[in-house]
């Protein structure tokens, strides 16, 4: 029973965020490793590149972050740092994709499939409508319904 109890805690830990940042890398200055810690959520790991710069191990993120931490600390805003690196990586290196005309697709898709989705099922419906369910009774099928219904048999 306890190793049961030891399995379960010790798989609810496990899918537990793991952040990546050692302590040789967080700034003295408080608002400047939370200005660093925002920017670095939203970056992609280029190697991961399901995790953010923030979560991940690899050696490119940990450059990464410490290349965030010298910008800020010689006085870039947030803006030219994220500039700086998108620069340097492209846009794929965000996490979250900036509104700009060559990825409006990319944020338009989402809408695009709703609208899609509902589409096609108006057209199905209406079809299935249309489908007649069964063929017309023959002469013989009829006199025999009639012949049940009003209580004559077969």
């Amino acid at each position: 029973m306890m190793r049961r109890l030891l399995l379960v805690i010790a798989i609810v830990l496990s899918a537990a965020p793991a952040f990546a940042v050692n302590p040789d890398e967080v700034l003295a200055d408080p608002a400047l490793e939370a200005r660093a810690r925002a920017i670095s959520a939203e970056l992609r790991c280029m190697v991961c590149q399901n995790q953010s710069i923030d979560d991940s191990n690899a050696e490119l993120a940990k450059d990464l972050r410490l290349l965030v931490r010298e910008r800020l600390t010689d006085g870039d805003t947030n803006e030219q740092v994220m500039n700086y690196i998108v620069s340097r990586y492209g846009e794929f290196v965000l996490l979250k994709p900036r509104f700009e005309t060559k990825t409006i697709l990319l944020w338009g898709a989402p809408l695009l499939l709703v609208v899609a989705g509902g589409l096609s099922l108006i057209v199905f419906a209406r079809r299935r409508v249309e489908v007649p369910t069964g063929s017309r009774l023959s002469e013989e099928e009829e006199k025999k319904l009639d012949r049940l219904m009003h209580g004559d048999g077969l």
